[in-house]
C-alpha cells in the first residue's frame, strides 16, 4: 500500500498556522523548519514541518518570545529529549550489568 505524504506550500503553511509570510521566512532562516528542497525557489514543507511550526507558534504565544528565542527554546528542548533517551538507555545498560554481576 502506498504511503501518502502531505505537503504544504509556503502560502498553505501560512494560512494553516496563521503565521505571516515574512515570519515564516525568518523561521526558515533560523532553521526552525526546513523546506523539503531548500534550493528550490518554491518552498514545499512536509507535515512534520507543520507540526513543528505549530509547536513553535505556541511557544511564541505562551512565552511571548521572538523567533530567535523560539529557535533557541526548540533547540534546548530537542537536546533535553535526546539526553532523556540517552539516560534511559544508560539506565537499562546499568540494570543489565547489575543483574549479571
Amino acid at each position: 500500500m502506498a504511503e501518502i505524504q502531505m505537503t504544504y506550500t509556503l502560502t498553505e503553511l501560512c494560512q494553516t498556522t496563521g503565521i505571516l509570510r515574512d515570519e515564516l521566512i525568518e523561521v526558515v532562516a533560523l532553521g526552525v523548519i526546513v523546506p523539503l528542497d531548500p534550493g528550490d525557489s518554491l518552498w514545499v514543507f512536509d507535515a512534520e514541518a507543520l507540526i513543528y511550526l505549530q509547536r513553535a507558534r505556541r511557544l511564541q504565544n505562551e512565552l511571548d518570545l521572538d523567533w530567535h528565542g523560539v529557535a533557541m527554546t526548540l533547540t534546548l528542548l530537542e537536546q533535553v529529549e535526546q539526553l532523556k533517551k540517552e539516560n534511559a538507555q544508560l539506565r537499562r545498560q546499568l540494570d543489565r550489568f547489575v543483574l549479571l554481576s
